[in-house]
């Protein structure tokens, strides 16, 4: 007996992980077992069953029906006039079948504004659910950038009233980012930028950019601006906040700030304060006192060399640079400064004479419009007037002279020497502040518009 359970222990010893494994399968297999000889459930059949009866009255269906057919409630619904609208054509496409609706349209002093004008007005109605006019609204904007004008016709009992009120612009902020494929307005139109934030950006970076030549295939740009909205609706373009723009692996940042300091300063010295201005993000203006060009987006036909008079047929000095653009094209002041002359002139034809700072004059003649007066206050990039064909010209263009103290000069020339406007030393801790708010935003920008591109 004791040999047998010393030859036990000696095999344990010898072979524990085969004994182990063993007394696991026995164990499994009695685990089975047992599950396999556990009693069942009952069977459901066998169950008593108990069957309850009750009767469900109906809901009173036509006290609901009733009730839909006493509701009324209004409709709202936007559209945009057209060139070939009438006081019926508009009402039908708004939904609206109101005989005496459009006869008040026709009338009212106030309502025949809708379809005087240009087109691409916004209407908005209020209607009836049976299609009769509540409330008719319009915005539009006007030359004020804090207001808007409202059309408001409204119904009253039986018969409608119109009102025009003045209500102040929500003011927004867009981002919005490009890569230029063939131009900068093809970019911008692609990117959904309006043209007045386009033609914003190549003033901010004339003075690095020559966007006629320099633009290449793969140049980018984002660009943050405001918008001006009208009960939600986005109606007129503020100014550019901030934008960045590389051209030729070149990369330029602008932002605008209002340097408080020239301001208090300005009206110290009973002058004309200003209004802001564009720096780099490390403080370098790019306002200089004159824009390179009075009108954007120009060719130059003739600059400012010995030429050959295409209507004197003699060879002469040309004192000025011919800008070749099509009638109406708008002509803009290059600098601050004061009408002196705004009419007909000998052979300029329609001119205009602006007085600046330093004994500075410009010139902007043949034009097709003047929309200055003298004695007229100019402010650095205002729209005076249009390109035209007036006086000794054989084509729309602009002829544009600097003079100073009464000698012509190249405009070129004193446009690329003249001076930046600097930023002031007590200007520059708040300056800094907001010039790393705009890198966090351009960070962000650049950002998504690489997101986009993967």
């Amino acid at each position: 007996m004791q040999l047998g359970q010393q030859s036990l222990l000696d095999t344990l010893a010898r072979h524990p992980k085969r004994i182990a494994a063993s007394l696991a399968v026995l164990l499994l297999g009695t685990g089975v077992t047992a599950f396999g000889v556990a009693p069942l459930a009952p069977d459901a059949a066998d169950l008593p069953v108990h069957e309850i009866v009750e009767v469900v009255q109906a809901l009173p269906g036509q006290a609901q029906v009733d009730a839909l057919l006493d509701h009324h409630f209004n409709l709202y619904r936007t559209e945009v006039t057209r060139s070939s609208d009438t006081a019926e054509s508009l009402l039908r496409r708004l939904n609206i079948d109101d005989a005496d609706a459009a006869a008040f349209l026709r009338i009212d002093g106030n309502a025949r504004s809708l379809m005087i004008g240009r087109a691409g007005k916004t209407v908005t109605a209020e209607t009836t659910d049976d299609q009769r006019l509540l409330k008719l609204s319009m915005r539009w904007a006007t030359d004020d950038d804090t207001q808007f004008k409202r059309l408001v016709i409204a119904r009253n009992g039986m018969a409608f009233t119109s009102r025009i009120e003045s209500a102040p612009y929500t003011i927004a902020t867009r981002m919005a980012r490009g890569n230029i494929k063939s131009s900068l307005f093809a970019a911008t139109d692609d990117a959904n930028i309006p043209d007045a934030v386009a033609t914003q950006m190549v003033n901010i970076f004339s003075g690095d950019i020559d966007f006629q030549r320099s633009l290449r295939k793969g140049d980018r740009f984002s660009v943050f601006y405001e918008t001006l909205e009208a009960d939600g609706e986005s109606i007129k373009t503020g100014k550019v906040l901030s934008t960045e723009f590389t051209n030729n692996g070149k990369t330029f940042q602008a932002m605008w700030f209002n340097d408080a300091a020239q301001v208090t300063n300005a009206v110290k010295a009973s002058s004309k304060p200003t209004k802001g201005a564009y720096y780099s993000l490390d403080g370098q203006s790019l306002r200089k006192a004159y824009l390179a060009s009075p009108v954007a987006f120009s060719r130059i036909s003739s600059g400012f060399k010995m030429r050959f008079h295409p209507i004197l047929n003699t060879w002469r000095n040309h004192l000025g640079v011919d800008y070749a653009s099509p009638t109406g094209t708008p002509v803009r002041s290059i600098g601050d400064g004061v009408v002196d002359f705004a009419g007909v002139q000998n052979g300029f034809g329609n001119v205009i004479f602006i007085n600046h700072k330093a004994g500075h004059t410009t010139v902007y003649a043949h034009l097709s419009r003047i929309n200055v007066k003298r004695g007229q206050i100019i402010s650095q990039g205002q729209n005076i007037g249009a390109v035209g064909s007036t006086g000794w010209a054989t084509g729309p263009h602009l002829h544009f002279e600097f003079r100073v103290n009464g000698k012509q000069q190249d405009p070129i020339l004193l446009a690329q020497q003249s001076e930046s406007i600097p930023l002031s030393a007590s200007s520059m801790p708040a300056f800094k502040q907001l010039a790393g708010t705009v890198r966090q935003q351009m960070q962000i920008a650049s950002t998504i518009g690489q997101s986009r591109a993967e």
